[in-house]
């Protein structure tokens, strides 16, 4: 199944500092990244039974992501990206994960919105 035929679970705008980036600025200084993330999964056994351990808790999801970020330094956010999804599909429930990461100070030299990778990752 993808995405578009399962249930899904969204946690957007999860702010955390990070290191990331290939610059020794940013390295040094970090910045701000916010992470989206879309899971895809069958929510009606947690809803039949009304029972929190048959889905994702997102309270718990967000603590682990935001640690990712807040971890070792990797020089893309690409390879961040990949490693959120990875912590997403951790979760047996989940079959796919989408993660959007936004970089919202990236070394441009122009001014713009936003950088972001999004990637989508399922269960083998």
């Amino acid at each position: 199944m993808t995405l578009d035929h399962l249930d899904q679970i969204e946690l957007r705008g999860l702010r955390a500092r990070g290191r990331h980036g290939v610059l020794p600025a940013e390295r040094e200084l970090g910045q701000e990244f916010v992470v989206d993330v879309v899971l895809g999964l069958d929510t009606g056994p947690a809803a039949d039974g009304d029972d929190l351990s048959r889905t994702v808790d997102y309270g718990s999801l967000a603590s682990r992501l935001v640690a990712v970020v807040e971890g070792e330094p990797v020089n893309l956010i690409e390879t961040l990206a990949a490693r959120l999804a990875a912590v997403c599909l951790q979760d047996a429930t989940v079959a796919e994960a989408q993660v959007t990461v936004h970089k919202p100070s990236a070394p441009v030299p122009h001014p713009f919105t936003d950088v972001a990778v999004k990637i989508r990752r399922s269960r083998p």
